[in-house]
């Protein structure tokens, strides 16, 4: 921690510069700041529970939670409520119906209320007080005290509603505490835990269209919801009990769409163990796309975040705009360090660049690093995946800096640049991976939808076509006079564009990315 507080000879610490300053910033809740401080500062016997109050009121800034509204391109509000349909699918061609008669509409910011100006003194005070109670179980002793600050300490997972949920797991689960005395591995209790929460709480793929994290009170009405809704419920309950637990993320696949988000938590030599809260316990989760990139929520600031290295007026993605997560990538796949040679696109007034994953039909942002001349250096990323390194301009577009290139498992990068020259005949079965099954006489069978037609893509600074196809019932879709070596996409036309990026092998196989 950056200060240490005592009380001895009767001497009171001065409050520390980064929480005064935050009290200056909270305005007409100043009071209620004050009152936190003030509850413990001039105890002796409160001197932790000061410096944990210091630790939420210093990293306070920037949480918050975020109210949307459902609206069309004109502003107009949408009705429209994932709950009306019985399953991910139907709700997914309701809303695509909705859109080809009032076209688009979305999810925009109506309000956004930040803890600073709303969360009160008792509520900050009560979270305090009942999870220092956890400290004398045996899991949680483990822990320093800065682990236990970030840990099991925050009275928030993510951007959810602010409710008192610390009393209601605490009594819920007592009768864990009870059963598990004596353990010192706080993925044991975790897995108790959340065996428990299995039984009355489940995924639903509705919940990707729901505006904002839930919170407690609707999470405990409709028992279900996205990822980022069960790690937040894994988190309210272990760590009323005092079991640490992290919520760690990729913000994008590389290997196919969406994101993810799950749970970690610590084993008795302070092991990261991961599990996916209400759904796969401790020791049993596995991740299986690829990951470019494993970031940690953290309750904390990360003063080394692009943030507060960028200037001012520099667009950032949207993910990266903010200061709490810190890279884990290194503790879940293969990693490298590579350089990137730069092209001279750059906008100007552009001090970065970004390599980006293929996902849901768009490149998107994954990692960033500082621009040194025509090259930049990239660290601690995930290995075999395709990558295309971009800028990012003021008008929050992506710029490619470079053609895609392929890093391997020993950090060497091949790029992909089309061959105009040199066209081939190429030989289609199928738009993403799939296995290719043979017929009895040895004939690949493709897997295509008889009747649609299929276009092909390359990259060439842009996606340029290259040729359709209509595809007839378990034959293949030949497409001639396509550039060579370049990286392709097929895709259904007027479809949703989530088919999969391929390269070819010598022998013209796909090699899906």
């Amino acid at each position: 921690m950056p200060f240490l507080f005592s009380c001895n000879y009767g001497r009171i610490e001065p409050i520390p510069e980064d929480v005064l300053a935050v009290l200056d910033s909270a305005k007409e809740n100043r009071a209620e700041l004050l009152k936190v401080i003030n509850k413990y500062r001039f105890v002796p016997k409160d001197s932790l529970k000061l410096r944990a109050a210091y630790y939420l009121i210093a990293n306070m800034p920037g949480h918050s939670y975020v109210r949307m509204k459902l609206v069309d391109t004109a502003g107009n509000p949408v009705s429209f409520n994932i709950l009306d349909y019985p399953d991910y699918e139907t709700m997914r061609n309701a809303r695509d119906s909705i859109k080809k008669k009032i076209g688009k509409f979305d999810w925009k910011l109506d309000t956004i209320v930040y803890d600073i100006y709303a969360i009160k003194a008792d509520y900050l005070i009560k979270n305090i007080d009942l999870a220092f109670e956890t400290r004398k179980y045996p899991w949680t002793q483990i822990l320093s005290f800065d682990e236990f600050c970030e840990y099991v300490l925050p009275y928030r997972g993510s951007n959810e509603p602010l409710e008192e949920w610390r009393e209601y797991f605490a009594k819920k689960y007592r009768w864990v505490v009870d059963s598990m005395a004596g353990c010192k591995d706080p993925s044991k209790v975790a897995a108790v835990i959340n065996t428990d929460i299995k039984s009355w709480f489940k995924f639903d793929a509705r919940y990707y269209f729901h505006p904002t994290d839930q919170g407690l009170t609707e999470m405990l009405k409709e028992k279900m919801g996205r990822c980022e809704d069960m790690t937040n419920l894994a988190i309210y309950a272990m760590r009323a009990v005092g079991v640490p637990v992290m919520s760690d993320y990729v913000p994008y696949w590389a290997n196919t769409g969406n994101n993810h988000a799950w749970n970690a938590t610590l084993d008795s030599t302070k092991k990261v163990v991961i599990f996916m809260g209400g759904e796969v316990n401790p020791g049993e989760y596995h991740l299986g796309n690829k990951k470019a990139k494993v970031y940690r929520k953290t309750f904390a600031h990360q003063k080394k975040a692009l943030v507060h290295i960028a200037p001012k007026y520099e667009k950032l993605p949207a993910w990266l705009g903010f200061d709490r997560y810190k890279d884990v990538t290194a503790d879940y796949t293969d990693v490298a360090d590579f350089t990137v040679e730069l092209n001279d696109n750059k906008p100007d007034s552009v001090h970065f660049v970004y390599v980006s994953v293929f996902n849901d039909g768009e490149w998107r942002p994954i990692d960033w690093a500082r621009i040194d001349g025509q090259k930049a250096m990239f660290r601690n990323v995930g290995t075999d995946i395709m990558y295309l390194p971009v800028y990012y301009s003021l008008e929050r577009e992506v710029i490619p800096a470079n053609y895609p290139f392929l890093l391997d498992s020993g950090g060497t990068i091949t790029y992909f640049v089309p061959d105009t020259i040199h066209l081939i005949t190429f030989t289609a079965y199928s738009t993403t991976r799939r296995t290719i099954y043979q017929t009895t006489d040895k004939i690949n069978k493709a897997s295509f939808d008889a009747g649609k037609i299929y276009e092909l893509y390359y990259w060439n600074n842009k996606w340029v076509k290259a040729g359709e196809k209509r595809a007839v019932k378990n034959f293949p879709l030949v497409f001639r006079n396509v550039p060579a070596d370049a990286l392709y996409w097929l895709v259904e036309k007027d479809g949703r564009k989530e088919e999969r990026i391929f390269s070819l092998d010598a022998s013209g196989n796909q090699l899906w990315w």
